[in-house]
């Protein structure tokens, strides 16, 4: 008897042992990963507040202060650049674009899903592949279109060419939500009286907040950063976006404003990771599920 319990406490023990070394394992992964993926922003965080003689001194400690910290680099990203004007031009092309996105998508979605039947999956497809077509293809037929509807040098050019990317995969994600939402939820709505508008937008439309977040997401992030569109249509500092306007003013010939650089990516990117963050959830469940009953 004494034996068998202490086989029992032994392989309790190795058990304990096992899971101890199980969560060891996880938790050094996670760290790991975390340190990976916030790394870059630490490194532009620690550049962005540097002097010039504390960065291009070889001998300094990359990973600590050498100097004191300074705000001198930001004083210029917003006194002496038009960085506030690329990001107001970044907001304005991005809520465009997404309005018109779901104004697009949304009905297209539901006709594709609801009333075109066995046509309704094949056409989606359709509409899907444009999606894959690379940019670099289509920008030089895409700028003769701009000039002969005198577009240039205009924040216009931009909001009129980023749907054309941004609805087919949203037409594609959407379709996917209304197939994976019952049919008999709309058509009781319009047995209690509503119409057909109405019924959708009772009852379905609340149940598809997952993957309208989704589109909002992926067509602000598209246009925020898409390059070659914004370049090739606009010149004037006036009407370019982040993504142009910070690398083409900031880099001058071979002089390189690094820590206005590293500055200008940092105020980017905190309030985009905060609300990315926010709705975290409901995008992912948004591409999840489109991609699968799509």
């Amino acid at each position: 008897m004494a034996t068998i319990v202490r086989d029992i406490e032994t392989e309790r023990t190795q058990a304990r042992r096992r899971r101890r070394r199980g969560r060891i394992g996880l938790y050094t992964a996670a760290i790991t990963a975390a340190v990976m993926g916030a790394f870059p922003f630490i490194w532009a965080s620690l550049t962005a507040f540097k002097q010039n003689k504390d960065l291009y001194v070889k001998s300094n400690n990359p990973f600590l202060f050498n100097l004191a910290p300074t705000l001198d680099h930001f004083k210029f990203l917003f006194n002496d650049t038009n960085f506030l004007t690329f990001v107001r031009n970044t907001m304005v092309v991005g809520l465009a674009v997404v309005a018109i996105t779901l104004l697009i998508s949304l009905p297209a979605a539901y006709s594709l899903a609801r009333l075109a039947r066995k046509w309704g999956e094949r056409l989606g497809i359709g509409i899907f592949l444009v999606y894959l077509i690379p940019p670099t293809l289509l920008f030089i037929p895409m700028q003769r279109v701009i000039v002969f509807l005198d577009l240039q040098e205009s924040l216009w050019s931009l909001i009129l060419v980023y749907p054309t990317i941004t609805i087919p995969i949203s037409v594609w994600l959407l379709m996917g939500f209304f197939k994976g939402i019952p049919r008999d939820i709309e058509e009781q709505a319009q047995v209690d009286g509503y119409s057909r508008i109405g019924a959708v937008m009772r009852t379905v439309m609340p149940l598809m907040f997952p993957g309208v977040v989704a589109v909002i997401v992926f067509a602000f992030t598209l246009s925020s950063h898409e390059f070659i569109y914004a370049l090739a249509f606009n010149k004037a500092s006036a009407f370019k976006t982040i993504a142009v306007g910070v690398p083409t003013e900031l880099v001058r010939g071979d002089v390189f404003f690094w820590q206005s650089l590293m500055g200008a990516a940092i105020v980017v990117a905190v309030p985009i990771a905060v609300v990315f963050n926010l709705f975290l959830d409901r995008f992912v469940t948004g591409f999840t599920m489109g991609a699968v009953k799509g």
